[in-house]
């Protein structure tokens, strides 16, 4: 395969290795990307997202996740994915294809991007989750004794999410928690985790345990999903600011069912990298 061109870029500090697959196309395995990003050993990345030929959209985005595995959808990288293709297309509008369907984009300001991230997915079985449930009111609490994080609401944003309103976010032992929320059994493709604290009926504060992945600075699918589980609970108004660790979201549910989700975009840096030296080493 060889060294491959990569750029390095991040939304609120959700970082991602972008390579662009469309002229010669790239296949990497689990450890190679397990290997890329690794902050100690490779490039370092939450995800690693190739950008590949699509015959429907201007293009297709895959998703890797740090452990290696295969993911549907990522918002901050669609946005990253997204500027490129609009200063391609000289700023018009794009599409994005990803194995969850077509995600349309824009420009909103200087690197700034909006992203239609689709319809919210509110059923059970669409989660997944393991057995019928209220998405509403999910009965899972950890830890088992003394419960900290309970009643979750569901939600699927092209991944699966247990949005957990609390009291404080910041005194959240998200290391400690996340990983019992994720591999918990009602989870049965695992779940993205947030701890989320409503201040304002227009400002929520939130905080990730991303699936794969650990606390990240930020995380799109998880600000959709917590902007919608918020409306449902009827905390929120259906547009709200998501504030991060990394920054902030500007997140709306529309009537339609669709939410769109507004923020920054940066480049930190280019190179290139052999996938197969670096996991072999």
């Amino acid at each position: 395969m060889g060294a491959l061109p990569f750029l390095k870029m991040h939304g609120l500090g959700n970082d991602f290795v972008v390579i662009d697959a469309r002229r010669a196309g790239v296949a990497l395995g689990r450890d190679q990307v397990r290997a890329i990003a690794a902050r100690r050993t490779g490039i370092g990345c939450d995800q690693l997202i190739t950008i590949e030929r699509s015959a429907t959209a201007d293009a297709f985005m895959r998703i890797h996740n740090a452990d290696g595995g295969e993911v549907g959808a990522c918002g901050n990288g669609a946005r990253c994915v997204a500027s490129l293709l609009v200063r391609e297309k000289g700023g018009a509008p794009v599409v994005i294809e990803t194995v969850e369907g077509l995600l349309r984009a824009e420009a909103a300001g200087a690197e700034r991007m909006t992203v239609d991230m689709g319809q919210a997915r509110l059923e059970w079985r669409e989660i997944p989750l393991a057995r019928e449930v209220d998405t509403l009111h999910v009965p899972l609490a950890v830890p088992a004794t003394s419960p900290i994080l309970r009643d979750p609401v569901a939600v699927n944003m092209g991944n699966p999410h247990a949005v957990f309103f609390v009291a404080d976010a910041a005194a959240v032992d998200l290391a400690a928690l996340g990983p019992l929320v994720e591999h918990h059994s009602l989870y049965p493709e695992r779940t993205n985790v947030s701890a989320a604290q409503v201040l304002t009926r227009e400002r929520i504060r939130l905080r990730v345990w991303e699936r794969g992945v650990g606390i990240t600075l930020a995380c799109g699918t998880a600000a959709c999903a917590t902007l919608v589980a918020a409306v449902r609970r009827g905390l929120t108004a259906r547009a709200a600011e998501i504030v991060l660790d990394g920054g902030t979201l500007a997140v709306e549910w529309r009537a339609d069912g669709h939410v769109l989700m507004t923020g920054p975009v940066a480049t930190s840096f280019s190179g290139s990298v052999d996938p197969a030296a670096l996991a072999a080493a």
